[in-house]
């Protein structure tokens, strides 16, 4: 086994305490154990913007996206990174939308870096108030996720993922939690 030299966490919560960001930081800690290097990015304080559908990163010889807007650092955080954690709250039956601004914008990822998504390790964290991972929308969440990494040739590398509505509640879960923390040394650690 060898370990994985950087972990990036892409935090997708507009509360930088809330319960993704808890599953995340378990999630972390376990990749840190394993010898990871782990930076954490809050996305809420981000300046994102929207895709606007211009192409100008799918031309050939393409220099990047357009929007000049602090995804651009991101980029390159991303291509850097051996893996990453992607850690949103579900809402309105799906993830938040600090997370759906970043993957729409992952459209140009393409234009940074030859194949940027081939080999890329992704663990998933998602929080939901709702009783039932099925009819709070948790599921649309990772179905949506499963598809667009399998589509791109990233591997999930695996998921967790709990109810809680205030911000820290879902602490509480102490078997969660010791599934997040060993999401983070499995993440860390791949088979040459």
């Amino acid at each position: 086994m060898k370990k994985a030299g950087k972990v990036l966490v892409l935090l997708g919560s507009p509360r930088r305490k809330g319960n993704s960001a808890v599953l995340a930081e378990k999630i972390a800690a376990g990749a840190k154990a394993a010898g990871a290097v782990v930076e954490t990015l809050y996305l809420h304080g981000l300046s994102i913007a929207p895709c606007k559908a211009c192409f100008a990163c799918q031309r050939p010889k393409s220099k990047g996206c357009s929007i000049d807007d602090d995804m651009q650092p991101v980029y390159r955080k991303m291509l850097e990174a051996d893996a990453w954690v992607l850690a949103s709250p579900v809402y309105w039956f799906t993830m938040s939308a600090q997370l759906k601004l970043w993957m729409d914008r992952c459209f140009a990822l393409p234009a940074y870096g030859q194949d940027p998504f081939a080999g890329k390790r992704i663990a998933l964290a998602l929080a939901y108030g709702g009783e039932d991972p099925f009819d709070s929308g948790c599921v649309n969440a990772l179905r949506t996720f499963q598809d667009a990494y399998r589509y791109a040739g990233a591997e999930i590398v695996g998921m967790v993922y709990g109810s809680a509505m205030e911000a820290g509640d879902i602490k509480a879960n102490r078997a969660l939690m010791k599934e997040a923390r060993e999401l983070g040394r499995t993440l860390a650690a791949t088979v040459d």
